[in-house]
């Protein structure tokens, strides 16, 4: 079996991640919220609501706090001549090896939260996929971007 990649995201991604948790978390509690008005409001049974709580504090403790550092001691990735490796995942790690023949184009992508932490994310597209990178300092970003450019061209030439 193949070493694991060398090349780990920026660290910061786990506070981008509790961000991103945090805001998931404030969702459910408005939906746990119009639950407890519902049963009062409708007579409905209070359990509902009180399941709805419990299940609320458990998603938010592991959206925010369990699940952004493990992501982040898992990712991993690394650029070769010919091919991209990828790993990633909490429980299933999954390893994906994306061949340079295959990249149609490269793609570098940045919404507000990782903008604030000057960081974007690397989308890798292939006919049959998109693979992604999350969480790279932007000139990191950037210049793997256009390494992998320059690489698939090359690939492609070769044929």
């Amino acid at each position: 079996m193949r070493e694991h990649p060398k090349n780990r995201i920026e660290r910061s991604a786990i506070r981008v991640w509790r961000i991103h948790g945090l805001i998931w978390s404030i969702i459910f509690i408005l939906i746990t919220g119009n639950l407890f008005f519902s049963s009062y409001q409708w007579n409905w049974p209070i359990w509902i609501a009180v399941i709805g709580s419990i299940l609320t504090v458990i998603i938010a403790g592991f959206g925010v706090f369990l699940f952004p550092p493990l992501r982040w001691r898992r990712w991993r990735y690394q650029l070769y001549d010919q091919e991209i490796y990828i790993q990633h995942g909490i429980l299933i790690v999954k390893r994906t090896i994306v061949p340079m023949v295959r990249v149609q184009h490269v793609d570098t992508k940045q919404g507000p939260i990782l903008r604030k932490f000057k960081l974007a994310s690397l989308e890798v597209s292939t006919a049959a996929t998109t693979h992604e990178i999350p969480a790279l300092k932007l000139s990191e970003a950037e210049a793997l971007r256009d390494q992998i450019s320059v690489l698939a061209r090359v690939e492609q030439n070769d044929i």
